[in-house]
């Protein structure tokens, strides 16, 4: 192995996990902060916490609120309604025309 390239090694490093609950083991640093453990884990305690998605559930809710905004001041921007009932008089026409001519 070549020398000095590996980092120092720490039989006795501690573990504080954020639920307040410590442990030791050896790592490569002295102290590991981490923020679930094996006390606190749904998988390991059988219960289940709720999470709060409030915070998504008001970011998607303002996300809607906007595109329908927007969606109202582009159809009020658009063509007036005497231009789209021009349109629609042609289509009709030949609407009528499809229908006589299959019967």
């Amino acid at each position: 192995m070549k020398k000095d390239i590996h980092p120092e090694y720490f039989p006795e490093a501690r573990v504080v996990c954020g639920c307040g609950n410590t442990f030791v083991t050896g790592a490569t640093k002295q102290l590991i902060k981490t923020d679930i453990c094996s006390a606190c884990h749904p998988f390991f305690t059988g219960e289940q916490r709720i999470v709060d998605t409030a915070g998504q559930v008001e970011r998607y809710m303002r996300r809607l609120e906007k595109r329908e905004e927007i969606g109202k001041t582009v159809a009020s921007a658009a063509e007036p309604e005497e231009e789209q009932q021009e349109d629609a008089a042609p289509k009709e026409k030949r609407r009528k025309r499809k229908a006589a001519g299959k019967q």
